[in-house]
């Protein structure tokens, strides 16, 4: 499956967004049928974050849209991403389904391209089943995955009502599970490449920060999010005398904004105006001590990754949100 990451790679860092949003419907389904649920969240999480389109534009074709209902039924409901699809009648779409696999293949049908002549060569042309297609109508993952050649057709395997149990519960006909985090973060990777944040303001920083950590960005721009309140120019002043430096401009702004923000998994407590405080020249901006403002600069002090020196406080907490994406 290496070729085909590359691949997709490079479409999601280079062509059309039609080709990017197919890349990602077919990957994100992909990584469903391996069991891997988590990353094919994940994916279309990001996917949604970065390009803010619709998420029916990854299942604009009718089986991926019944593949991911079918997986929904297997899961017990919907992930949050999922809300933007609309539902469908699983009965009908079962039979539907069932009759599409086991439909007889013209001996010509691809050869062609589309159209009426391509159409009536189909139906003269001598049929046969399709032997991928009636291993899923057997349920038979084994013969189907070893049938499905480099590109498989995830969305048919996943639509097939009976098999979306196992594929759920980790059946992994493919043997890709060991693959898919490093697949999953690969395109994650090349979506924040082509889609970089562009977040103005503060506010619209700390939101994003807050959504990745799974808090709700968009209720704290409507003031729904409980945070530290903005600190006032009273409290700012008192703490750069305090501290004996002038904060610099963005950590000012920082601060009217929330005055510090709680910590997470893979950032620390940033201190508001009464915790700030300065050893030895240097002004600690966190606790535990990791993030420091020492001549001016803003350094991140990492026991595994080394010191990291940020241009500014922002970039700092830039970098935080491109963490928080990664490991979303």
């Amino acid at each position: 499956m290496q070729d085909y990451l590359e691949a997709a790679v490079r479409d999601i860092l280079t062509a059309p967004e039609a080709r990017v949003d197919d890349q990602v419907g077919y990957a994100a389904l992909l990584l469903a049928v391996t069991g891997a649920l988590d990353e094919a969240d994940r994916l279309v999480t990001q996917w949604q974050a970065r390009t803010e389109r619709p998420v029916a534009a990854l299942a604009a074709d009718p089986v991926r849209a019944r593949a991911w209902a079918m997986l929904f039924e297997a899961r017990g409901g919907r992930p949050d991403w999922a809300e933007g699809l609309p539902p469908l009648d699983l009965d009908a779409e079962e039979r539907t389904h069932t009759a599409g696999l086991r439909r007889p293949v013209s001996d010509l049908e691809g050869v062609l391209p589309p159209g009426p002549v391509a159409e009536v060569v189909k139906r003269v042309a001598p049929t046969r089943p399709d032997r991928v297609r009636a291993a899923l109508a057997e349920g038979d993952l084994g013969s189907w995955a070893g049938s499905a050649g480099p590109h498989p057709d995830v969305a048919t395997l996943a639509a097939t009502r009976a098999l979306a149990p196992a594929l759920v519960a980790g059946a992994d006909p493919l043997g890709l599970r060991d693959w898919a985090p490093a697949c999953a973060g690969a395109l994650v990777a090349a979506l924040h490449e082509r889609y970089p944040l562009t977040l103005g303001s503060w506010p619209e920083l700390i939101a994003e920060i807050m959504r990745l950590r799974g808090h709700g960005g968009a209720g704290l721009l409507r003031g729904r999010t409980t945070l530290p309140p903005p600190a006032s120019e009273a409290a700012i002043r008192s703490a750069e005398l305090r501290l004996g430096v002038e904060l610099p401009a963005d950590h000012r702004g920082f601060l009217r904004t929330c005055d510090g923000l709680p910590a997470d998994v893979v950032f620390p407590r940033l201190l508001g105006t009464a915790d700030l405080r300065a050893e030895n020249g240097v002004v600690i901006l966190s606790e535990p001590a990791v993030l420091l403002l020492s001549a001016g600069h803003v350094v991140e002090v990492d026991t595994v990754l080394g010191t990291t020196v940020h241009a500014s406080f922002r970039a700092a907490l830039l970098n935080h949100a491109a963490l928080l994406a990664q490991a979303g």
